[in-house]
């Protein structure tokens, strides 16, 4: 605010100076107060997503199909053919699934404006990595460890690579992965640098979302026509759409229908199913493993807009069922250990034990899905907690 050049004039010090005008932001910000508060009578916290927890799975599922069945390379090992050859129908349909990644980067832009709203930076550094690496630290173990076995026919890391794949920063460091699903963690890893430095550090608000997703939007456009690494590495022009989407439609979910926010949704859906079509749509080609139709790829990125947006606007509040919560809790370590041990399990059960393929793919995500609640039993509700506690206790 400015400051008085000279003293108060005498007739204004009897009299309280009129109150400024309420910024438009200020009176938005405090009808969300009184919608979540609304919102939290009678139980006390407000209503939790579990529709969001259930498409989370649902993107998860999706991507386990791809690389179950949806592709060629070290699944083709496992299964002793093509999966072509396993899922002559289904596997065209499978080859979608990667696109569940794009639904997961939309999901974790709501995600991550939600729970970095009114959060010290502190706090939200510790519920981002108490999050994070638990399981993932777990999971990187484990697939060295099994990939390490004689009788596993697939190559493990080196001890070093190993190592370092431990920080989650193996892919800017030229380290090989031991995870193939690792490089969406980069991504995330950058979103939630960005989101930090611009957003919850100087404090989250209407104002300050809306800017930085304008910002980043033209500065996601600026890296790509100017072709240089470092801003491709910084503002991620291939993934920035998705989260600034996600967060997007956070506003809605806050502020209920706004133009800018509405905005950001569909300038953010416009670039991203231009990026989904760059990489993953090409011509005809009989030497390729599938073909996808540009159609159905915009189809299915504009799927996870809208049911993202459904979800905020309350209009899946029906789906309140228990179970999707811990669905959603078993995303995450699924999501890490799906693939690579996936490839160990198909090959014993279809190759070794002649189980059929279609009982070897659902018995696979059984079996992952299982041990996933493992790991979210075991690790994440045990360590969890304790990191986040040792990260916010301040020290005097």
């Amino acid at each position: 605010m400015p400051t008085m050049a000279g003293p108060i004039p005498a007739e204004a010090a009897s009299a309280p100076a009129p109150a400024p005008p309420r910024a438009p932001d200020d009176v938005l910000e405090r009808s969300a107060e009184r919608t979540a508060k609304a919102a939290a009578r009678g139980g006390g916290h407000p209503v939790r997503l579990r529709a969001l927890d259930g498409l989370r799975l649902l993107a998860a599922l999706m991507v386990a199909a791809y690389h179950y069945g949806g592709r060629d390379g070290e699944i083709s090992q496992a299964w002793g053919s093509s999966p072509r050859e396993q899922f002559p129908t289904l596997s065209g349909y499978f080859a979608y699934g990667c696109l569940g990644v794009q639904i997961f980067f939309v999901i974790s832009g709501f995600v991550i404006c939600m729970s970095g709203w009114g959060r010290p930076l502190r706090s939200f550094f510790a519920s981002r990595v108490s999050r994070l690496y638990p399981a993932y630290w777990v999971a990187i173990v484990l697939v060295t460890a099994v990939f390490a076995l004689p009788w596993v026919a697939y190559k493990a890391v080196s001890p070093s690579d190993a190592l370092v794949n431990l920080t989650m920063l193996q892919q800017p460091l030229g380290a090989h992965r031991v995870l193939g699903v690792c490089w969406t963690l980069w991504a995330e890893l950058r979103f939630y640098a960005l989101f930090a430095l611009f957003v919850v550090l100087p404090g989250a608000s209407r104002h300050r979302v809306v800017l930085f997703c304008a910002v980043w939007t033209l500065g996601a456009a600026f890296a790509e026509a100017a072709n240089l690494p470092l801003l491709d590495v910084v503002l991620m022009p291939e993934y920035a759409s998705y989260f600034i989407g996600g967060m997007g439609i956070y506003l809605l979910h806050r502020f209920g229908h706004d133009a800018l926010a509405w905005g950001i949704v569909g300038i953010s859906f416009l670039i991203g199913q231009h990026y989904a079509i760059g990489e993953l749509w090409h011509p005809a080609n009989v030497n390729a493993f599938s073909y996808r139709s540009a159609t159905v790829i915009i189809a299915i990125v504009a799927f996870g807009y809208v049911a993202v947006t459904l979800i905020a606007l309350g209009k899946l509040n029906w789906a309140n069922w228990r179970w999707l919560t811990l669905a959603g809790a078993l995303t995450y370590p699924f999501y890490l250990v799906h693939e690579h041990l996936g490839w160990v399990v198909v090959g014993v059960l279809h190759r070794k034990l002649g189980i059929p393929s279609y009982g070897t793919f659902a018995l696979t995500v059984l079996l992952m899905l299982g041990l996933a609640w493992v790991l979210y039993r075991l690790v994440e509700q045990r360590l969890t907690p304790v990191i986040k506690r040792s990260l916010t206790t301040v020290r005097r």
